[in-house]
């Protein structure tokens, strides 16, 4: 089983970042998935998550700038960030729900 997260980096407050995550090793299309973020210092906190047939939870924290999706035909699942803000810096994970399957995680950082 694998999970491989792409697409972070550095960007401004305000800026855009879109991660990818792709999946090997399983029947993603089975399984909810999800992206949890965790800071350093503090709690791992869960993001957003999306069940197999593409129902979406978030975060208060996230609600209206970021955007979970999956293509189950690509075995790829998505998060697009917008209106990033500094305190969304963090390394970002890819994981199904039930916390079974991690990737190794994706260093987001937004500063000016």
């Amino acid at each position: 089983v694998q999970l491989v997260e792409s697409g972070g980096g550095l960007v401004q407050p305000g800026g855009s970042l879109r991660l990818s995550c792709a999946a090997s090793g399983f029947t993603f299309s089975n399984y909810a998935m999800a992206w949890s973020r965790q800071a350093p210092g503090k709690q791992r906190e869960l993001v957003a998550s999306t069940t197999s047939n593409g129902s979406t939870k978030y975060a208060d924290s996230v609600k209206g700038r970021f955007t979970i999706s999956r293509d189950n035909a690509k075995s790829a699942l998505y998060l697009q960030m917008n209106t990033l803000k500094p305190e969304d810096t963090a390394v970002y994970y890819c994981h199904s729900l039930g916390y079974t399957y991690w990737g190794q995680g994706t260093q987001v950082t937004v500063s000016s």
